[in-house]
């Protein structure tokens, strides 16, 4: 043995005669003959034993458990009515205690969560904090809570570490793990119900699992069992649901003692659980002096693992050394999650099913044993908790803390285990039950099947060495006979076993347990008349028009579908846009499913107004922000919150970061956003707000600044391009109104000179619309890149520009049109068909929002029968901008004379105009005769129009 464990087992060897000393004497002469020699074998295998005397001679009772073992749990609820303490000290992290109360409001199972955005000392990458520790009605430490919340005069002290601590005890800069995955082979498809949790850090009360790889190897090979899970069901659970306390205790702290002292496993992990006991010891013995409480009046609920501590601060007698450190500043927000088996399984790591099989050994535990187990009164789920109290019970012979107890090991080691008989109506019942439930899932099952399960699970438990088949016998049957290649529903066999055994139960917080906001949100939908703590997705139908208090149930909605995750609330029917008001919509709503969303929602405010506010400004304010989330920023503060001030405060934001930028990567999203939102403004109050128009000028300036680079910056992208120049074209007005000189604009075109295709063409169409560059100069250009062979290949990226310069030149679309329907005219086919695939892609990458347009145009255009094809002449060869098709005759007498017939229109007219005077003879044809004296209007006019 080493000098500290040495040191430690001298006071042991010291002690008087003990009951267990014959135990000692019998592994003595084990590790003496198996061993190659004592030291080694026997250190271990008597220090075993000390551990367990040390521990059961400790004044203040240890209760060893094991997370959500039914054993644990009945042992926990007889004991608890043999003892009746005034005080249970549980091991779980100290803060949560203002919590446990609340518990009584949900329906199990639930997790406590402990929940941190706003972290403080440490790093921001672990940001946000989460820890879980989720209870069931099968485990030990919902009992404690149960009875001394339940029990009058009884006292509940959590001693483990806070929530910051967990965190705080980490070194090396990473966090603790999150959901370790199901412990089966190959893994299991992550399901919405094990995701309950999310990236939440799990603590258990009692981790029980070997740290030594070859330890569990071994135990799970010579066990015949596929995980760990199985070997604790068959090992340990079934052999102690039927022990009397003392067997039962000494057991478990048999198994912690051995899985630690056969763990080399990491040295920051046994630091840290060494600090975890000696806070706990710390924090009882502080209680213990204030309190003035009788240690033998008190039970102290922990892991095994923890039970057999050999940490100098074990005990009530022990050392007072170690100080407690301070928490951090981060603020630690708490309160109740929904959680399930599959959710508690994925956290830790265990089987899949484990959790819900150990609910049905509960029960039949409970039934076999005849254990009243405590329950919260009113809880939901669950019957009427029994009071408790009158005169203790007798405990059992050995049970008395501080004194020498029984050896109840060295019987308990020494008897054979007991071989369970076949219950040959149970496993028929199972075998019919999953038959029944793989058809229903369309399984092409038949009586057949359910014999050849029934027999397999018999040899299967047979060749495990059990006379009774264990449900995960049954479960490797039915896989075994009844799964076929291929999956027919949702639904394989291990997930139908599963549900048979007793289903993954799912929990739920109830409504007094909620936090204020999410109490806000259910009172705020109530006139929905759904059930919203219901899990599954509901169909909501608003009339506005009809039921004008339905538009907050709207206005909840949607601000739930932009904080929530997806599928908490899914429009069917009806948007939100800025300017309108809605009139009818339809939902899709999924609370109930998405409730631990909900609840941790409520950490960041107390009404969801708040926490979208607070998110915005978050968005906003960040140090990546562009100027496109900013402005994405504004428009939902006014979609959502109706709040001019939070939007001019974040324009204003949105003003500071477009200033600072120097990439046009944003341009696009910019430019749909400001758009939106002028539209809004012009049409919704009487003047633009000043950010606005500080926004249009600047863009203006800022913009005019960026053209000259981003034509000839490869990173900047056409569609980019063209959204700067939708911008400098589409605000003109507006800024030149302001004060900007359009000489910029002038400059920033001179300075210009791209060489990418698509970038040429951008600038020949602004020049266009700018008057630099004449539509026949234009033309003129393009079949010139259409006459040369060498250019042809890059043809469809001219196209590409042309189509993105639709954007800020929309006049060019007939133009556009022109240019597809020349190049078809002009290339051969050689050169055309190549080029075909090429012509689609560019028109699906630069053309999917103008295609309506650019096809409109062309209806325009091309005749609308195929008989007037052939005589048909396109405008450009014909020299005139008249639509498709020869005129007719009298055209403009027919409707001189339509006017002339129905003079009402123009006397109203003339009226409103305050012109006088009547209708003069002849005046049909005075339009044609005023037209023939003055020409210049029209020749000017077919000047503009033929370009």
């Amino acid at each position: 043995m080493t000098p500290a464990l040495q040191a430690r087992s001298a006071p042991e060897d010291r002690r008087q005669p003990t009951s267990f000393d014959a135990l000692r004497s019998q592994l003595h002469e084990a590790a003496a003959e198996f061993a190659d020699g004592p030291d080694a074998l026997e250190g271990i295998l008597l220090g075993i034993v000390d551990d367990v005397d040390r521990a059961v001679r400790e004044p203040l009772e240890i209760f060893p458990v094991c997370h959500h073992s039914p054993a644990s749990a009945v042992a926990m609820a007889r004991r608890l009515r043999e003892k009746q303490p005034k005080t249970v000290y549980l091991e779980l992290c100290e803060d949560m205690a203002p919590l446990l109360t609340e518990l009584r409001n949900c329906r199990l199972p639930v997790a406590v969560q402990a929940f941190a955005a706003e972290i403080d000392g440490f790093p921001p990458e672990w940001a946000p904090l989460s820890v879980v520790a989720p209870l069931t009605e099968a485990s030990a430490e919902y009992q404690a809570i149960a009875y001394a919340l339940e029990t009058p005069g009884v006292e509940l002290v959590l001693v483990d570490r806070s929530c910051d601590h967990v965190f705080q005890w980490q070194a090396g800069g990473t966090p603790p793990a999150g959901p370790a995955g199901a412990d089966t082979p190959g893994g299991a498809p992550a399901e919405e119900e094990a995701a309950l949790h999310g990236d939440a850090v799990g603590v258990e009360i009692g981790d029980l699992r070997p740290r030594f790889a070859e330890l569990e190897e071994h135990l799970l090979h010579h066990g015949r069992v596929r995980h760990w899970s199985e070997w604790w069901h068959q090992y340990v659970e079934l052999p102690l649901g039927d022990s009397d306390h003392d067997t039962y205790r000494q057991v478990m702290l048999l198994i912690g003692s051995l899985f630690r002292r056969l763990a080399p496993g990491d040295p920051q992990r046994v630091a840290v659980d060494e600090d975890r006991e000696r806070h706990m010891w710390t924090r009882m013995r502080e209680h213990l002096a204030a309190s003035g409480a009788d240690p033998a009046d008190c039970l102290y609920v922990c892991g095994a693992f923890h039970a057999a501590s050999r940490v100098a601060e074990f005990g009530v007698h022990g050392t007072d050394t170690f100080e407690i450190g301070p928490r951090s500043a981060s603020t630690w927000q708490y309160g109740l999650i929904p959680s399930s088996h599959a959710a508690i399984e994925a956290q830790f790591g265990l089987a899949a099913g484990s959790v819900s099989i150990a609910a049905t050994q509960w029960a039949k535990n409970l039934k076999r044993t005849r254990v009243k187990p405590f329950r919260l009164a009113g809880q939901a789920g669950t019957v009427k908790a029994r009071k408790t109290g009158g005169t203790p019970a007798p405990a059992a012979a050995g049970a008395a803390t501080g004194g020498d107890p029984a050896d109840r090991l060295t019987g308990f080691l020494q008897r054979p285990p007991v071989l369970d008989r076949l219950d040959e109506a149970e496993l028929l019942g199972w075998s019919v039950d999953i038959v029944r439930a793989a058809r229903r899932s369309g399984y092409l099952a038949s009586t057949a099947d359910a014999i050849a399960v029934f027999e397999t699970s018999i040899l299967l438990a047979g060749m495990r060495d059990r006379a009774r088949p264990t449900p995960y016998d049954f479960q490797d049957a039915a896989i075994t006979c009844i799964e076929k290649d291929a999956v027919p529903g949702r639904r394989d066999v291990r997930r139908l076993v599963e549900i048979m055994m007793g289903g993954d139960r799912i929990g739920q917080v109830g409504y007094d347990a909620l936090p204020p906001l999410a109490r806000d949100v259910h009172d705020r939908l109530a006139p929905l008349g759904l059930r919203l703590q219901q899990r599954g997705v509901q169909r909501a139908l608003l009339d506005m028009v009809a039921r004008p208090e339905l538009t907050g149930c709207s206005d909840v909605l949607w601000m739930l579908r932009r904080l929530m995750p997806h599928g908490t609330a899914r429009p069917i029917m009806g948007e939100r846009r800025l300017g309108e008001r809605p009139i009818q919509e339809s939902w899709d709503v999924a609370l109930g499913t998405h409730q631990r969303a909900l609840i941790e929602l409520g950490y960041e405010g107390v009404s969801i107004e708040q926490v979208l506010e607070q998110r915005l400004r978050r968005a906003a304010y960040d140090p990546q922000a562009t100027t496109a989330t900013a402005l994405q920023a504004v428009e939902e503060a006014t979609l959502y919150l109706h709040s001019r001030r939070l939007a001019d405060e974040l324009g204003t934001r949105a003003l500071e970061i477009l200033a600072t930028e120097r990439s046009v990567d944003g341009a696009p999203e910019v430019l749909r956003r400001v758009r939106r939102l002028l539209a809004y403004h012009r049409t919704a109050e009487p003047e633009l707000p000043a950010w606005i128009e500080s926004f249009v000028t600047t863009g203006y300036a800022h913009y005019c600044t960026l053209l000259p680079t981003a034509f000839t910056d490869e990173d900047a992208t056409a569609g980019q391009v063209a959204a700067m120049l939708g911008f400098l074209f589409g605000m003109e007005s507006l800024a030149l109104s302001l004060g900007c000189d359009r000489t910029q604009l002038e400059l920033a075109f001179g300075q210009s000179h791209p060489q990418e295709p698509s970038k040429v063409a951008l600038l020949w169409a602004a020049r266009v619309q700018l008057g630099q560059l004449t539509r026949a100069d234009l033309r003129a250009r393009c079949d010139e890149l259409l006459g040369n062979p060498l250019v042809v290949p890059a043809y469809p990226r001219y196209l590409s520009g042309f189509l993105h310069a639709l954007e800020p030149v929309p006049q060019l679309v007939d133009f556009v049109v022109e240019l597809v329907s020349s190049a078809f005219a002009r290339l051969p086919d050689p050169v055309l068909l190549p080029w075909l695939p090429t012509l689609i892609g560019a028109l699906r990458a630069g053309g999917a929002e103008t295609a309506p347009l650019l096809i409109r145009e062309a209806g325009r255009i091309f005749p609308g029968r195929l008989a007037e094809l052939d005589a048909w002449v396109p405008p450009w060869q014909a020299g005139q901008g008249a639509a498709a098709g020869p005129p007719r005759a009298g055209a403009g007498s027919g409707r001189a004379a339509l006017l002339a017939a129905h003079p009402a229109a123009c006397d109203a007219l003339a009226a409103l105009l305050g012109c006088e005077g009547g209708w003069a003879a002849g005046s049909g044809d005075r339009g044609a005769v005023l037209a023939g004296r003055h020409q210049d209007t029209a020749k000017a006019l077919e000047a503009l129009l033929t370009g």
